[in-house]
């Protein structure tokens, strides 16, 4: 009985590593599902469906980034052949890995998360299938950290269990400062830009519907002080403007003015005038949150970078490889859990139209530093450092 209670009092507990505020956040939470700030639908109908800024800006982010060359290593080498080069080239049945990608980047640009299914027993898995970010919702556990997703689509649910041995949701999501467990997207920020840019759309269609200016008026004011025409000489002269000086055959021609009648020239006020300059504003506001020179959104007057291929380079440099870095982190940190390899997928610079000045100058910069070795040139310029010769052996 003594052993029994003295082994009993000195067991120990197995470490368990949880943030210190993940108690917090869990209690905030109450251990319910937390429903996302935004409704990631209507962003997407008012920003992507009905905004063409916003559908351009995510169209150009997905597409660059889904379509840069990827490559897969570890500490040692690199990988022309892999399960998880196979899995990425092919994820599904359906898609293949542009599309696959494009879908990853354009929810992440829309509403702040991307969600994977895995789709296997055991393994690597079987498939890959990107889950819709508006259907999703985390479902918090007792430290905090997510133990499970919902996915609800018509009224009914159904449970991704989040488990240290099971991972079946790969959860990638922007930064936001005011939330646990979802992601700020920049079509979010430009929230307020794109309702400008919309109604001022809107404006332009209801003027030329309803009170689109004609290019002029007839002014009729009789000699006896009348300013109303008669029904037979109204009659006459609606008769004689559409077969005169209506069509393009009768461009430019003059008008005969006669027994009083005048003509006023019309225009745009200069407010109407003013009206497009705020909406090509709004889209630069835009172009700005995505991260995307107004240049290449072909935005009238900017005049930021020197030429294209500057701002070309710039965007790719400052917005899709940072963007394709998070991701493809995030994927080859999931799908390392599954196959037990400590292995990182990543774009291939050396293979970018847009960086191909800069990395001819990097690579002739490394290549003649004489008090380089070979092996830390090799980690210098992205290469796997070889077994053989540890980074720092001379």
């Amino acid at each position: 009985m003594f052993d029994f209670l003295k082994r009993g009092a000195t067991a120990q507990l197995p470490e368990k590593k949880a943030s210190a505020t993940g108690r917090v956040v869990a209690f905030n939470t109450s251990g319910r599902v937390a429903w996302s700030a935004r409704d990631a639908v209507s962003l997407a109908k008012t920003g992507f469906q009905a905004n063409p800024m916003g559908f351009r800006a995510v169209k150009l982010i997905s597409e660059a980034a889904a379509a840069l060359p990827l490559i897969l290593q570890d500490a040692s080498q690199r990988f022309d052949q892999h399960p998880i080069l196979s899995l990425i080239a092919r994820p599904n049945g359906a898609q293949g890995k542009a599309e696959l990608l494009e879908a990853i980047y354009g929810h992440l640009l829309l509403s702040g998360n991307a969600y994977i299914e895995a789709v296997g027993q055991t393994g690597l898995p079987a498939e890959l299938h990107v889950l819709r970010s508006d259907r999703m919702a985390v479902v918090p556990g007792p430290d905090g950290w997510p133990m499970a997703y919902d996915y609800t689509v018509g009224g009914r649910t159904h449970r991704f269990a989040m488990s240290p041995d099971a991972q079946p949701i790969c959860h990638l999501k922007t930064f936001h400062p005011q939330d646990d467990h979802y992601g700020l997207s920049p079509l979010q920020a430009a929230a307020v830009a794109v309702d400008v840019h919309n109604s001022a759309s809107a404006w332009s269609k209801a003027l030329l519907d309803n009170a689109a200016r004609p290019s002029g008026a007839i002014v009729y004011r009789g000699a006896d002080g009348q300013s109303q025409l008669s029904s037979d000489q109204y009659d006459r002269l609606v008769s004689e403007i559409e077969t005169n000086h209506q069509g393009a055959r009768n461009a430019g021609r003059p008008m005969l003015l006669e027994g009083g009648l005048d003509w006023k020239p019309m225009g745009f006020s200069p407010s109407d005038m003013e009206f497009q300059k705020t909406k090509e504003a709004a889209g630069r506001e835009i172009a700005t949150a995505f991260g995307i020179p107004p240049m290449l959104m072909g935005i009238p007057g900017d005049a930021t970078y020197a030429n294209y291929q500057e701002a070309n380079r710039a965007f790719y440099r400052l917005t899709v490889l940072p963007l394709a870095a998070r991701v493809t982190a995030g994927l080859s940190a999931w799908l390392s859990g599954f196959t037990g390899e400590a292995v990182e997928l990543r774009p291939d610079l050396d293979q970018i139209p847009a960086l191909a000045a800069e990395r001819d100058a990097q690579w002739l910069r490394v290549g003649t530093a004489d008090f380089l070795t070979p092996q830390e040139k090799r980690v210098l310029l992205g290469l796997p450092a070889l077994a053989a010769d540890p980074v720092g052996e001379v």
